[in-house]
């Protein structure tokens, strides 16, 4: 079977979200390649140097960059080439316009049809022209979540049968409960970022849907009683960011809430074993990786009662049952904060138990079974 895949959610330097989806069902699908399978990766840039290395069945075709280049310049390489795919995968929303061949498609989320208000114009018209297309279009989808799978029927209307969930995991390597070598990447990071030894953190993206905002001013109130207390924001900066930052210095909260940027999955393990808890309080969540790599390392996750959260984190979540309110992300801090040894203890357990549900390589196969029924469905 030959494999055509858009790779350029993958190919991309600061990964996150629907980037670190793509880049790892490459990696895995090119470890697990079975006998008779060919790739072809399509590419605007030359691979990056951690992607799958170059072999007989795994080839890159790099052309670009330009303009329309899924709605033009790719559509065109498929249509002359010789030897075409037998079947087109897309880990992401934008599936080539005119695909000569059977096409499949991943779908992260639609947060910008249940909160269109927290994107820039210009990305939502994009997003929700072009996966309204990739959706009608595809002879499959695959999602990430039992929530988002829900979302998808109810909001395009598609039969049940024709989207299959696969779970995303987690680097097994890097995000583990603690070793000395985590001990000491944890301190050498709190010297580095300037962080004490009690810390909440937040990662993900800087955007709305986020709700750092709220976040922010129930930890104002949090810290009346938790003083020594700090709040850690790992992620770089995405979109209507700026009054995350504004709130931060109107609540003269400076010194108690640290941005540390983008920061690698080496460093990242090391901040979460060391905090009191991951917070995630978010709108909304096509699935939330950072809360599965929080479990695996032995962390306490609060996240939000909504979208794909309580499937995620189940019995080991503390929630916030209305985001919206400050108040209810307030009460959910101070419950964290607030635990027993052996409350603490038994979440921490239900969240190892939780992650075993998570893995790229099961993630990777599953899809590839679903490449595989789509093409011969079509022969």
């Amino acid at each position: 079977m030959l494999i055509g895949i858009d790779g350029n959610e993958a190919n991309v330097l600061q990964r996150v979200g629907a980037n670190v989806y793509a880049y790892n069902i490459l990696c895995e699908l090119h470890k697990i390649n079975s006998k008779g399978d060919e790739y072809r990766i399509y590419l605007k840039n030359k691979p990056l140097d951690d992607m799958p290395e170059e072999s007989k069945f795994w080839q890159y075709r790099v052309f670009g960059p330009g303009k329309l280049w899924t709605q033009w310049r790719l559509p065109l390489e498929l249509y002359w080439q010789k030897e075409k795919p037998d079947i087109f995968f897309t880990p992401g929303h934008y599936a080539p316009r005119f695909c000569p061949v059977p096409s499949i498609i991943s779908i992260m989320d639609l947060a910008f049809l249940k909160f269109p208000q927290d994107f820039r114009q210009e990305d939502l018209r994009q997003l929700t022209a072009w996966t309204e297309y990739s959706i009608k279009k595809a002879a499959h989808i695959l999602t990430i979540s039992e929530a988002t799978k829900k979302d998808i029927i109810e909001l395009y209307k598609i039969p049940s049968e024709k989207i299959t969930v696969t779970y995303p995991g987690y680097d097994k390597d890097k995000f583990k409960t603690q070793s000395a070598k985590v001990k000491a990447t944890t301190q050498s990071l709190r010297v580095k970022y300037k962080i004490s030894e009690n810390y909440l953190l937040y990662i993900g993206t800087l955007q709305p849907r986020k709700n750092l905002v709220r976040l922010v001013e129930a930890f104002s109130k949090i810290i009346i009683q938790n003083q020594q207390l700090e709040l850690v924001i790992v992620g770089k900066k995405g979109w209507l960011y700026e009054e995350i930052f504004e709130t931060v210095e109107d609540l003269n909260l400076e010194d108690k809430v640290i941005f540390t940027g983008f920061v690698l999955d080496d460093e990242l393990a090391g901040l979460l074993s060391g905090a009191q808890a991951l917070i995630l309080p978010s709108l909304y969540e096509g699935f939330g990786i950072p809360v599965v790599e929080a479990m695996a390392c032995g962390v306490p996750v609060v996240v939000s009662r909504t979208s794909s959260l309580p499937e995620i984190a189940d019995k080991a979540g503390i929630y916030i049952e209305d985001p919206f309110s400050v108040e209810s992300i307030y009460q959910a801090l101070a419950k964290v904060l607030k635990l027993t040894k052996t409350e603490r203890e038994l979440l921490i357990s239900s969240g190892q138990k939780q992650v075993k549900k998570f893995s790229w390589k099961a993630c990777a196969s599953q899809s590839r079974k679903i490449l595989e029924k789509v093409r011969s469905q079509s022969v």
